[in-house]
């Protein structure tokens, strides 16, 4: 598979993720469409991995893996979705760009990879001025914009972490055996939680929501996720994590257009800001001042 070509199909999958998560709680809650998600998900891939003869691997680092990708896939996914209760759907995709900033710093601990200077620093000041102009505009629209915006922001550092800790473990495993490793891990913890929760299957679903669970169990769980997994296997993660760039562009216009959703100039304003303090980010990794050398006089 061509690396730019999974890239691609990765920002166009999770500019409408968001909307698809919105739509996938209606009239059934957002747990059930999270659960319904993962269950479906975890079963389509298992049965493609037999289809195209793959087995799961199940050496120490594959496990380890798993572990990792799916403990980040269970509280990254629980927490947007809780979230996607109180914010507009194209918001999660804008404070998801703010995960290259956090993976970056996780990265520089963890992976050794590109450190800070000052350009990545001012960069990140860019960013979070674009991240308190978005959240001045949350607080104004009352309590619950905060906590969901609290609990994007959890899913943002809890994703950022996963995608670490797999690149740090480096199995060198496809990307749908990562996917189908984490599901199973991810998908008995959200079943678990709806249980406990005292959650009762809904009278009714929705055509709408019905058909985003869909979406999202096949294109944003099964091939998302494979996509996602196999471009980290390749590409640094400061710069996987850099789909975030495009994506709150696309998950913005989604919302307007097709869910009607209000967006305040100062969200645009903040989400430009946040664009260029993550465009700064990756230009200040590869361009550094360099101390002149000085030749002396024999």
């Amino acid at each position: 598979m061509s690396v730019p070509a999974a890239y691609l199909g990765v920002v166009l999958i999770w500019g409408t993720t968001p909307l698809a998560i919105k739509w996938s709680g209606e009239g059934v809650g957002y747990l059930f469409g999270l659960t319904g998600r993962m269950v479906i998900g975890v079963a389509l891939a298992l049965l493609v991995l037999r289809l195209i003869g793959l087995r799961l691997a199940w050496h120490k680092q594959a496990r380890r893996t798993y572990l990792a990708a799916g403990l980040g896939i269970f509280v990254a996914m629980t927490s947007v979705y809780w979230s996607s209760q109180f914010i507009p759907s194209g918001w999660i995709s804008v404070m998801f760009g703010l995960s290259p900033i956090v993976t970056g710093l996780m990265a520089r601990a963890w992976l050794q990879e590109q450190g800070l200077n000052v350009q990545r620093l001012l960069a990140m000041l860019v960013a979070l001025a674009g991240l308190a102009m978005i959240f001045t505009v949350g607080m104004h629209l009352g309590a619950n914009f905060a906590l969901g915006l609290g609990g994007v922001l959890i899913s943002v550092t809890t994703h950022s972490a996963s995608a670490v800790w797999v690149k740090r473990i480096d199995a060198q495993l496809h990307g749908l055996v990562v996917t189908a490793g984490g599901l199973m891990v991810a998908a008995p913890l959200f079943l678990l939680s709806w249980f406990l929760q005292g959650e009762s299957w809904p009278v009714v679903i929705d055509h709408r929501a019905l058909s985003a669970i869909i979406y999202l169990a096949i294109v944003g769980s099964v091939l998302g996720f494979t996509l996602y997994f196999y471009v980290l296997r390749y590409v640094e993660t400061t710069k996987v994590a850099l789909i975030t760039l495009v994506t709150p562009v696309i998950a913005l216009l989604a919302g307007q257009w097709l869910n009607a959703e209000q967006v305040d100039g100062r969200v645009w304003a903040g989400t430009l800001l946040i664009m260029l303090g993550l465009l700064g980010f990756e230009l200040g990794g590869r361009f550094r001042l360099q101390p002149k050398n000085r030749s002396r006089a024999g």
